[in-house]
């Protein structure tokens, strides 16, 4: 190949940027299931990933002279960064299983534990990110030796294409190959393709490389002496640190507008790297004819600062944008692309200014010490110092800034960095009024940094909005009470007009409570006060309990308003959620004062290790699934690892949503869940929420007698309207046996910490919008599919719930108990009652003589069959058989029945009875003779009910007939998912 040839070299180095970047991306993942927080490992990954690559900057430059082929030398070191690729997986799954088994255990502390953490998280990344840092000054050094004429050129060149293969790694990482691959395959094909990359380059530089030409000052450039050499390299530092603080910053500030999942910190990470290598592209035709390098050079970095306080009013702006885009992208997932698309020009618009020029600044530096005579050493001392600055400047940020003094003064107080680092730069220059220059640059920074620091911007209302899933930039009738940037989250209190306080992190809320006693509770009070409840009906005698995830403390609460336990330990890694939560007071008061209680501010999976404990109970619950991290508390690893901490005949409680989620999401978590525990229960809350009762070994067992003696813990329960113990059993959906074959026909993935399955598509079905409906779908069936199929037991009210309880099985069977109730009694008024459901089919059946006769009006029929459905399924087998099979509410005798309507009472017999023959009897004929009386839907009732009746009574090849003939014609469309569970069982 010519010397001169460069540009196959830019290609390939641009792949080299692409590996580079799923490394990084990959190792988050990994880290974090380690490390705990995402936003931790996110940190720790990019400090070490830079710490790394500056020492294998430094190495290389220390080297670089003495190498007389830098591209076999680039070649070897792509090739190792591969096989170490290829080996990484093994590697990280011997060495954490170690020390969740035997060394976390030993050690005494958090403090202790944390730090042979990330020790042990640097051995596993950092020798390859020393290899990553060697790369570019052997690059750039290879590059220059076959064309030392055009060095700033290709050096901007080099940065930009590095750089934009970078940005379309991490894109590729989370929207194609984790999904596709998963974890340990993605290492492996990116590893794979180093080594492809490492082969290519060799062959190359078989064709053997000029000699580096000497160290001197290229024609009319000002000699490099030592003062400039320390300016430079101080320069490197000071911009690499501002940069990464502003990273940093803008991540934290975009979750608020984007969201915080996985998919949105993706589109952040990428869209500063283009930044970075758009600069880098710009420069590459002006760097060689820049007449005073180290005055633009303060220039460039003046603008820094200043594009960086500019982005805190564009930011401002941004919530607005992002609520004119929710209002205008349809909530579908034809329009999850696009969708992106809008929210990665959101992160360009605040991040592009800034990181435009901070991507001319590295190959400006360097550039200025090669044409002053500092040799190819220069590549790798400026890498090197820049990247020394971007470990200083995340841990200043994660650390310190943010935590101590908010996102906002972080990201003024790194413009602030850039602007002094200006002045000083022009103070250097060769004009003739660079003092003035400079002054003038100091005064001006620093006016504007005041000014942005004092600007009425940003404030609580707008950054705890969540217009990312409300669209609304600026939420109305709602004050906040408390804001705070902490570590690893920004966490607010807003109080409605309505007087119910909410606890909001990253703008999605956890936990609402209403405050007044006189109104009634939210939903999220039924599902933090069964959360808590449940566990101790169903085992009395439990006295040591964990709580995962500090919330409102309610569920905390509720546990120590019981006498019995003896210790409740709860695991929360954001502090800021404690103290937020204590405006709260006084409904959440025990979980601060109680003796018993005890809150630990560390990652859960570490807490666990460390302490070796084992709990009667476990609570588990996190924040949503999609927010970034949280899904690794859902994967079948965290199950089989918090089965350890169990005692014998122990209890995991996990809260599951089914709002801003897919029934293929929700089987995935409950694969997960059903591959460690022998059985769960699943209870359903409030329509939304779902708690999930997992045992080791055995069944679960059914909740107890309501303890009436603990008055505090009962009050809790009154509270929501609980006074008798069906109420509690009532919930109850149905057991493994049941609910695992609903997702069979899904085929869901496990959901697992190494194919992340539920992180990489709960995004998508956030942004959507949709519902996991087949649980709910089949607690309401109209039919008594559980019951007749697998002889699940129900639980029965005998007397209607509040008007306000949320559940939907509670409602469904207090609807049943009015309809019968005002059915049998002949002096009850239709108008009188509750749930106005029942209030048509009461009018239709409780006129005189209705069914009577020779024919029935149509409306009669369909009233009828309304009031069929509410209560076949939802009453006890009593009040079955007063209203279905003795039907004492009939004001005429059977034989004055009308015949449309007496064939509908026997069907209706039949299924009251749960006499299995009778049905398919009864059914199978009416669907012979046509559907024509009752339209589709009664023929589709007709079906369903023929199928059940057949599957109940052991005739599954019926089954099938039936369905092939009648299936086409009387379903359309959706099938539903309780109709899909009896075809398929």
């Amino acid at each position: 190949m010519p010397y001169r040839n460069v540009k196959l070299l830019f290609a390939l180095f641009m792949l080299s940027g692409f590996t580079g970047l799923i490394y990084e991306s990959v190792w988050s993942h990994y880290l974090k299931l380690f490390l705990g927080a995402a936003a931790f490992a996110q940190s720790f990954v990019l400090a070490a990933f830079m710490g790394g690559m500056a020492l294998g900057a430094w190495i290389a430059s220390r080297m670089s002279r003495r190498i007389t082929n830098l591209l076999a030398a680039y070649g070897w070191i792509e090739a190792f960064i591969g096989l170490a690729a290829l080996v990484f997986h093994e590697v990280f799954i011997l060495l954490t299983d170690v020390s969740m088994d035997h060394v976390i255990p030993g050690l005494g502390s958090p403090t202790a534990v944390e730090v042979y953490k990330y020790t042990l998280c640097a051995v596993l990344i950092v020798p390859q990110t020393v290899l990553l840092g060697m790369t570019f000054p052997l690059m750039s050094g290879a590059v220059i030796r076959r064309s030392p004429e055009a060095s700033g050129h290709h050096l901007a060149m080099l940065y930009f294409t590095n750089s934009i293969g970078a940005a379309a790694g991490a894109l590729a990482a989370a929207f194609l190959l984790l999904g596709w691959l998963g974890m340990p395959g993605t290492m492996i094909f990116a590893g794979a393709l180093n080594l492809v990359l490492g082969a290519a380059v060799l062959s190359i530089a078989r064709a053997g490389e000029p000699r580096p030409l000497p160290a001197a000052p290229a024609s009319g450039a000002t000699p490099a002496s030592a003062f400039m050499v320390r300016l430079f390299l101080a320069a490197a530092f000071v911009t690499g640190a501002a940069s990464f603080v502003y990273e940093i910053a803008w991540i934290r500030m975009l979750s608020l507008v984007l969201g915080s999942s996985f998919h949105a910190f993706e589109l952040m990470l990428s869209a500063f790297i283009t930044g970075l290598a758009l600069g880098g592209l710009w420069i590459r035709r002006r760097i060689d004819t820049i007449a005073d390098p180290v005055r633009f050079s303060g220039m460039v970095q003046l603008g820094m600062g200043l594009a960086a306080l500019a982005t805190i009013f564009v930011y401002h702006y941004t919530f607005d944008w992002m609520a004119w885009g929710m209002r205008v992208f349809q909530r579908a997932d034809e329009a999850y692309a696009p969708f992106n698309l809008f929210s990665h020009a959101i992160a360009f618009a605040v991040m592009l200014p800034a990181t435009f020029l901070a991507g001319m600044t590295l190959p400006l530096f360097t550039h200025v010490l090669l044409r002053g005579g500092h040799g190819e050493r220069a590549i790798g001392q400026i890498y090197s110092a820049n990247t020394l600055g971007a470990i200083a400047g995340v841990v200043l940020a994660v650390h310190v800034l943010v935590p101590e003094t908010g996102v906002k003064l972080t990201l003024v107080l790194g413009a602030a960095a850039d602007v002094l680092l200006g002045a000083w730069l022009l103070r250097y220059s060769v004009a003739a009024l660079r003092r003035v220059h400079a002054f003038a640059a100091l005064i001006a920074g620093m006016l504007a940094a005041t000014l942005a620091a004092r600007a009425g911007v940003l404030e609580p209302e707008r950054l705890s909005s969540g217009v990312f899933r409300y669209g609304q930039a600026v939420p109305e009738s709602s004050s906040v009470l408390f804001y705070i940037d902490g570590k690893t989250a920004s966490v607010a209190v807003r109080q409605h007009a309505n007087n119910s306080v909410a606890i909001i992190t990253n703008g999605k809320p956890d936990a609402s409570i209403q405050m007044d006693p006189d109104r009634h509770p939210t939903g999220d009070e039924y599902t933090m006060v069964i959360a808590g409840a449940l566990p101790l009906l169903i085992k009395p005698d439990a006295k040591t309990f964990a709580n995962v995830g500090f919330g409102s403390g309610l569920t905390a609460e509720t546990v120590l308003s019981h006498s019995g336990p003896r210790e409740l330990h709860t695991v929360e890694i954001e502090p800021a959620m404690v103290s937020g939560a204590r405006f709260f007071l006084p409904r959440v008061v025990r979980p601060y004062r109680d003796p018993r209680s005890s809150i630990h501010i560390e990652d859960a999976k570490s807490y666990f290790a460390r302490h070796g404990k084992r709990f009667d109970v476990i609570i588990s619950e996190p924040s949503n699934p999609w927010v970034n991290g949280v899904a690794g508390l859902f994967t079948t690893e965290w199950y089989r690892d918090v089965k350890r901490y169990l005692t014998p005949g122990g209890l995991l409680v996990q809260w599951l949503q089914v709002y801003e989620f897919n029934d293929r999401l929700l089987g995935s978590i409950l694969a997960a869940l059903g591959e460690n525990f022998a059985d769960y229960e699943m209870y359903e809350l409030n329509g939304v929420d779902l708690i999930v009762v997992a045992v080791a070994e055995g069944r679960v067992p059914r909740p107890g007698p309501l303890p009436l003696k603990e008055a505090v813990f009962m009050g809790q329960l009154k509270r929501l309207g609980i006074t008798r113990a069906e109420e509690i059993s009532a919930l109850s959906i149905g057991t493994k046996r049941d609910i695992a074959p609903l997702f069979a026909p899904l085929a869901p993935p496990v959901n697992s910490d190494y194919r992340p399955f539920v992180q990489l598509e709960a995004p998508r079905a956030r942004y959507q919008g949709s519902v996991a409906a087949a649980v709910p779908n089949l607690a309401i069936a109209p039919l008594p599919i559980l019951e007749m199929m697998h002889g699940s037991t129900k639980t029965y009210l005998r007397e209607p719930v509040p008007a306000h309880v949320p559940s939907l099985n509670l409602r469904v069977q207090s609807a049943a108990l009015e309809v019968a109730h005002r059915l049998l009694d002949r002096s009850a008024s239709p108008l009188d009652a509750s749930d106005p459901r029942v209030i048509a089919p009461l009018l239709a059946l409780k006129r005189p003589g209705v069914l009577c006769g020779s024919s029935v009006p149509k409306a009669a029929l369909e009233q009828l069959h309304h009031a069929a459905e509410l209560t076949l399924v939802q009453l006890a087998p009593d009040l079955r058989r007063a209203l279905w099979i003795e039907r004492r509410w009939l004001d005429c005798p059977p034989a004055r029945v009308a015949p449309q309507a007496r064939q509908r009472l026997d069907l209706y017999a039949a299924i009251a009875a749960r006499d299995a023959r009778a049905m398919h009897a009864r059914a199978d004929a009416l669907l012979k003779r046509g559907s024509s009386e009752g339209g589709d839907d009664w023929g589709r009732y007709l079906l369903v009910t023929a199928m059940l009746g057949a599957r109940a009574a052991g005739e599954h090849a019926e089954v099938r007939r039936l369905w092939e003939a009648y299936a086409n014609m009387l379903y359309k469309g959706a099938i539903p998912p309780h109709v899909v569970y009896l075809v398929n069982k």
